[in-house]
């Protein structure tokens, strides 16, 4: 039966016990129960029933399970997927190399696209043939296999493509990798900047010396200045042995620190200062060490955004930021499209030994029109499941629209970490919003004008709060409101009041 680890807890790993790790989050037991006793012959499952429950488990494990199963609608609102669409982006974050797979009661295509587009492998609705699911958890299991075979996941396996862009990107990459000043590399979500970060070493002065990264994000708060600068022993509970971080291990080779705007706050001037001067302790001493290596850092966030709310110290990310590279969407990539394409296809096919698939020249039209808001994550996702249900086939435009988000926009710059001052550029043909509506009432035999609606309705009003702080006199005039109609809004929609909002008003 599935280990429950909803308290951030999991089940100690057997060493010898060979079967691949599974998490499982959802907030209905019958479903964690079922599946546990399902799949516990193929696989150690663990459960957890909240998206913070899992980040906790993920983080308690010696290393990221390989797969998960994650429900959509989850507390503190079970029935609307905002935090599963959050969670998705939480794993992967944590575990890029994790393959996920939505189950969901809320089977509305919209949320399948959107849950693709964010990095799920595959979206199945509620019940679900348990025989069809093992399958498709192996064949999950084995792209993973094959990866690791490969030493490297297709995330990081080099730099593909001959646009501009990529050109542009090369060409920086061996202007910067000797220099000894830190670098931050800024982009979207799946635009490959751990890639950047291993090729910048690669072809560094340093390459014969460590190369370690670090996701900031991926570990507990509490333990990640023990994993930076390592400890003494007996500086804490469970402290039984001294311990070199990050910083000492790399030596005079290069420190990878992904995700590095979810650093603690407190955390932040240890880190300034090994930059400023190369000095740090372990924790629980007071003898200086003092550290050689580069260090490179990647965010998906915009930094000036998290200066400005207080989140990110200012002096510190113009440390970071002594140099700059700017990663390019997959919408700038142009014919990369393609060949990025037919690179994954052709790895899916070396497993399978199945023919491959090819797109007629109308859905090849639309694959280069598609702005690909998941970038590189969400092409490959979408070339695995065309080559798994079409081997050998043409693919036409209808059976390529099914697996494409066609109702997300791209993220403004401002929201993607990338340099204020770009456009907020729409997806292909999502730029008319009339289009967008019919490509929607086409698809969704079961479209409810009411219910897309009040989801509209809910998002601003959340993101008015969030950008306000939860202020409810600020949030109202953000949605040209008085603050008694939100309250009434609010109230009607099921939306949860900030805490004290009375009181901030």
């Amino acid at each position: 039966m599935p280990s429950n680890a909803a308290g951030g807890r999991s089940a100690p790993v057997d060493s010898a016990d060979t079967r691949p790790q599974l998490l499982i989050v959802d907030d209905d037991p019958l479903i964690t129960e079922a599946f546990g006793y399902v799949l516990e012959k193929d696989f150690r499952v663990v459960a957890t029933d909240t998206r913070a429950g899992a980040i906790r488990c993920i983080r308690a494990l010696p290393e990221p399970p390989p797969l998960a199963l994650v429900d959509l609608g989850l507390p503190p609102t079970p029935h609307r997927p905002d935090e599963g669409f959050a969670l998705i982006s939480d794993l992967l974050a944590h575990a890029p190399e994790m393959r996920i797979i939505v189950l969901s009661g809320q089977s509305e295509l919209a949320h399948a696209r959107h849950a693709r587009t964010l990095g799920a492998l595959e979206y199945l609705a509620k019940p679900v043939d348990p025989d069809h699911l093992g399958r498709l958890l192996r064949s999950a299991l084995l792209m993973n296999s094959a990866a690791r075979r490969t030493g490297r996941t297709e995330e990081s396996s080099g730099l593909h493509g001959c646009s501009a862009a990529i050109a542009q990107l090369r060409a920086q990459i061996a202007q910067l990798a000797d220099s000894p000043f830190p670098l931050l590399i800024q982009g979207e979500s799946g635009t490959g900047k751990e890639l950047v970060g291993h090729d910048l070493h690669r072809v560094s002065v340093r390459r014969d010396q460590p190369y370690l990264t670090l996701n900031c994000a991926a570990i507990a708060p509490a333990l990640i200045e023990s994993q930076l600068f390592g400890h003494a022993r007996g500086a804490f509970t469970g402290a039984t042995e001294s311990h070199a971080g990050y910083f000492e291990e790399a030596e005079a080779g290069t420190l990878f620190l992904d995700e590095i705007g979810e650093l603690p706050l407190e955390l932040q001037p240890k880190l300034l200062r090994v930059l400023e001067n190369g000095e740090f302790h372990r924790v629980g001493e007071t003898r200086p060490r003092f550290c050689r290596a580069r260090v490179v850092t990647a965010t998906n966030r915009n930094l000036r955004q998290a200066i400005a709310s207080g989140h990110f110290r200012a002096d510190l990310y113009h440390r970071l930021s002594v140099f700059t590279i700017a990663m390019p969407p997959l919408r700038d990539l142009a014919e990369d499209r393609i060949g990025l394409m037919n690179l994954f296809r052709d790895r899916v096919t070396a497993q399978t030994g199945a023919s491959p698939f090819r797109l007629n020249d109308d859905a090849l039209a639309r694959w280069m029109s598609y702005g690909f808001p998941g970038n590189v994550r969400e092409l490959r996702n979408i070339t695995i499941r065309l080559q798994t249900k079409y081997p050998g086939q043409v693919v036409s435009r209808p059976a390529l629209e099914a697996e494409l988000d066609l109702s997300t926009r791209t993220p403004s710059a401002a929201n993607a970490g990338m340099p204020a001052g770009q456009p907020d550029r729409a997806v292909g043909d999502e730029a008319d919003p009339i289009r967008q509506a019919m490509v929607e009432l086409r698809d969704n035999d079961g479209f409810e004008l009411d219910a897309v609606l009040r989801r509209w309705e809910i998002r601003y009003i959340e993101a008015a709060l969030r950008l306000a702080n939860g202020r409810m006199s600020q949030a109202a005039r953000l949605l040209g409101l008085n603050r008694s109609t939100l309250y009434s809004r609010m109230d009607a929609l099921g939306i949860e009041r900030p805490h004290g909002a009375g009181e901030m008003g």
